[in-house]
């Protein structure tokens, strides 16, 4: 019976640094209003913030693995495989976006540099220019010295960019792909016969279930199943 089964995924090597949540029914992990399907379902915010500061915390050169305690018996024996798929997907999908965040940084990086050098050639020109037409006053070196500052600080915004800026992306990308490619374990605290797991996203599609039990005192109980 799939209820007897403690644990359903992938093993998890010793190695590696494991990443442990707990929750009573895997629908936690996963934003509630998403009506993507499950492969593209995003996590719920603060299942995210917690696998990824725990991560963060790891080594950057040990594997990672996710392993999650659930309050509740096993269900089919294909769960482990659909949340692993599904929380791969999801940190492969930001692992993208953070690249190409990086991608259009270096563009309006170049594109401000670009501005930058042309600003602080013109602010040197312009400033040479007064300096001589004024034949060296005091007022002359004010001027100059004014666009020379205003041409360096056109510059800040594509130094800021290519010193800063880009290096936190790549680090959250390259954490994201190792969080893309970790094994996913479930780890079944429960293990009494039980079909509380029917009503578990994504177990089974909800145009599959039964009604659901009513909630109150008595309510909720599912029949034991009987062996003879």
């Amino acid at each position: 019976m799939a209820a007897e089964q403690k644990a359903s995924g992938d093993s998890i090597p010793p190695d590696c640094e494991r990443i442990e949540v707990h929750v009573a029914e895997l629908r936690q992990l996963f934003n509630a209003i998403d009506p993507s399907p499950f492969r593209e379902k995003d996590l719920d915010p603060n299942a995210e913030e917690f696998i990824v500061s725990w991560a963060r915390e790891a080594a950057k050169d040990a594997p990672l693995a996710l392993l999650v305690y659930l309050d509740r018996p096993a269900g089919i024996p294909e769960e482990g495989a659909i949340l692993r798929d599904a929380i791969q997907e999801f940190f492969r999908h930001r692992s993208e976006m953070s690249r190409r965040r990086l991608h259009q940084l270096f563009r309006i990086g170049r594109t401000s540099l670009l501005i930058g050098i042309a600003f602080l050639a013109i602010s040197l020109l312009v400033g040479n220019i007064i300096q001589k037409a004024l034949q060296g006053r005091g007022l002359s070196a004010i001027i100059r010295e004014s666009l020379l500052i205003g041409g360096w600080v056109a510059m800040w915004r594509p130094m800021e960019i290519f010193l800063y800026d880009w290096w936190p992306i790549r680090a959250e990308a390259r954490l994201y792909d190792r969080l893309g490619v970790m094994p996913v374990r479930i780890a079944y605290m429960r293990d009494a016969a039980s079909e509380t797991w029917r009503w578990d996203w994504p177990a089974v599609k909800a145009a599959a279930l039964p009604p659901r039990p009513a909630e109150g005192p008595g309510a909720g109980k599912v029949p034991q199943t009987v062996q003879g």
